[in-house]
């Protein structure tokens, strides 16, 4: 049947399950950084999986590459300040292992189907 919308694409549910676990994650935050850190943070992950619907929905491969990158970005940012919350130890290393993984594993599927489309 084929992909007939962003939500059919396995990467875009994944960065939707990593918007979920950070937000969890940034809920533990203390109250001072609720315009600081949590805002970038939660504004980066959501950014994920809105880029790759953003870029599913153009109208070529060449544009869809790009959002894919675009959300490659983000979720650089999105481990970055996950890793400045360890070191303020607002959240352990632990508690961060699940999302990094997922991190990782969104980071592969992208840099996969971004490679794809560029070769058509």
């Amino acid at each position: 049947m084929g992909v007939q919308s962003h939500r059919d694409l396995i990467v875009w549910q994944k960065a939707m399950d990593l918007a979920v676990q950070v937000y969890a994650l940034t809920a533990r935050f203390p109250r001072s950084e609720q315009y600081r850190l949590v805002d970038q943070l939660t504004r980066a992950t959501a950014s994920i999986p809105a880029n790759i619907a953003e870029g599913q929905a153009r109208s070529g491969s060449r544009e869809f590459a790009h959002f894919l990158s675009i959300a490659k970005g983000s979720l650089a940012e999105t481990e970055t300040f996950l890793l400045l919350a360890v070191r303020l130890k607002y959240i352990s290393s632990e508690d961060c292992q699940p999302t990094f993984a997922l991190i990782t594993e969104v980071s592969k599927m992208l840099t996969v189907l971004r490679s794809r489309l560029e070769r058509t």
